[in-house]
C-alpha cells in the first residue's frame, strides 16, 4: 500500500484518519483555515497516478514531482510559489556490512499539506510522527514545524554514521601498520564511502540557510522561533560536515602512509634479496675456487693416466716426483690467485 500513514492535524492535534487520499482532500476542503489544520501523507513507493492525484490537488509543480518520481536527486530546497519542494539523503549504517547506505526522501510543503514520499523502507518517519504527536507544540508550527522535526530526525541520525565510519578507520590504522595487504582496497572502499556521505550532508548547510531566510521574510514571532530551532539544527549540520571532512583528509593520509609503508617493505625485501644474492655468489665464487684447485691436479693426473706406449715421462724416474710437484704447484698457485682476488 503506497499510502503509509495519513492524517489531518487540527490545532497540533491528529483530528482526522482518511481512508483514501480522495477523503483526504474533501476533509481538508472542510477544515478550511489553513492557519489551524493541515494534512500530512506518508507515501511508500507510490505509483505514478498516485502521485499524479496529489500533484494535482495540491497543485505541485510539474518539474518538482518529475524529480520526486524518478529519485536520485542531492539535497535541494526549491520554491515554487507557496510550496516547498525539499529533498534529503538520509544514511544509516550497517554493521554486518560495515558500509554506509543512502536513502532518498522527498517532501512537498504548502500552507495546508505536507507530502512525504519515499522509493525505500528507510528512513522511517513513523518516529519523527511519534513525536510531533506527542509534542503539540510543534505542530502548532503546521507544515514547517514538521520539516523541522524531519530534518532533526536526519541529521541527528547522521551521528551513528559518523561513528561507524570512524570505528572504520581506526580499524583501518591498525591494518595498515600491521601490513595486511588488502587494506588499501579498504582505504579506497571507505574513501568513496566518505565522500558520498559527504554530497549527502554538504547541501544541506544551503538548504537551512535559505529555509531560515525564508523564515525571516515572514517575520512573525511563531517563525522566529522556528529560525531558532532551525539554527540548532544548523550547528549539528556543520559539526557532520566539519568531521565528515576530517575523515575524507584523514583517510588521504592513511592513503599516503600506506604507500610509503608498502614501499618501505619493497625496499627491505629487496634489500634482503640483494644480500641473499651476494651471500649467493660469495658461495660460488668458493665453490668455483675449490673446483678449479682440484681440476688442476686432476688435469694431469688424466693426462699420465691416459697408458700410451709412448709416453717420455713413463721412463723417466723422475716423471713421478715432477707430476705431484706440478700438481702441488698448480694448486698452490690458484689457491693464492683465488684468495688474493677474494673469494677465498
Amino acid at each position: 500500500m503506497a499510502i503509509v500513514d495519513n492524517a489531518i492535524y487540527v490545532d497540533g492535534e491528529r483530528s482526522i484518519e482518511p481512508e483514501s487520499l480522495g477523503h483526504t482532500y474533501e476533509a481538508l476542503r472542510d477544515c478550511g483555515d489553513p492557519e489551524h489544520s493541515f494534512c500530512w501523507i506518508g507515501l511508500l513507493r507510490p505509483s505514478e497516478a498516485e502521485v499524479q492525484s496529489v500533484a494535482k490537488e495540491f497543485n505541485l509543480h510539474a518539474l518538482a514531482v518529475e524529480d520526486a518520481i524518478h529519485a536520485h536527486q542531492r539535497p535541494k530546497l526549491e520554491r515554487y510559489g507557496e510550496t516547498l519542494f525539499v529533498t534529503l539523503r538520509p544514511a544509516w549504517y550497517v554493521d554486518e556490512t560495515e558500509v554506509v547506505d543512502l536513502g532518498e526522501l522527498h517532501l512537498f510543503l504548502g500552507p495546508s499539506f505536507v507530502v512525504a514520499l519515499r522509493h525505500a523502507d528507510e528512513p522511517d518517519l513513523a518516529q519523527v510522527r511519534h513525536r510531533l504527536e506527542s509534542e503539540p507544540g510543534l505542530l502548532h508550527y503546521g507544515p514547517y514545524g514538521v520539516l523541522y522535526a524531519v530534518l532533526d530526525k536526519v541529521v541527528d541520525d547522521y551521528s551513528p554514521v559518523l561513528d561507524g565510519l570512524r570505528g572504520d578507520i581506526d580499524e583501518i590504522e591498525v591494518q595498515v601498520f600491521d601490513g595486511d595487504p588488502k587494506v588499501s582496497r579498504r582505504i579506497y572502499q571507505l574513501n568513496r564511502e566518505v565522500i558520498e556521505f559527504k554530497r549527502a550532508v554538504d547541501p544541506l548547510v544551503d538548504v537551512l540557510i535559505e529555509l531560515r531566510r525564508m523564515l525571516k521574510d515572514r517575520a512573525s514571532e511563531r517563525d522566529l522561533e522556528l529560525r531558532r530551532m532551525l539554527r540548532d539544527v544548523d550547528d549539528h549540520v556543520t559539526r557532520v560536515v566539519e568531521r565528515t571532512e576530517g575523515f575524507r583528509q584523514l583517510l588521504a593520509d592513511i592513503l599516503t602512509v600506506n604507500a610509503t609503508l608498502v614501499a618501505q617493505r619493497q625496499n627491505d625485501e629487496m634489500t634482503r634479496l640483494t644480500e641473499a644474492s651476494y651471500q649467493q655468489n660469495e658461495e660460488v665464487k668458493r665453490i668455483s675456487s675449490v673446483a678449479a684447485i682440484l681440476f688442476a691436479p686432476t688435469l694431469i693426473a688424466g693426462i699420465y693416466g691416459m697408458n700410451f706406449a709412448h709416453m717420455p715421462e713413463l721412463a723417466w724416474w723422475l716423471g713421478y716426483p715432477m707430476a705431484l710437484g706440478l700438481m702441488l704447484l698448480l694448486s698452490v698457485v690458484l689457491y693464492l690467485f683465488f684468495r688474493n682476488r677474494g673469494w677465498l
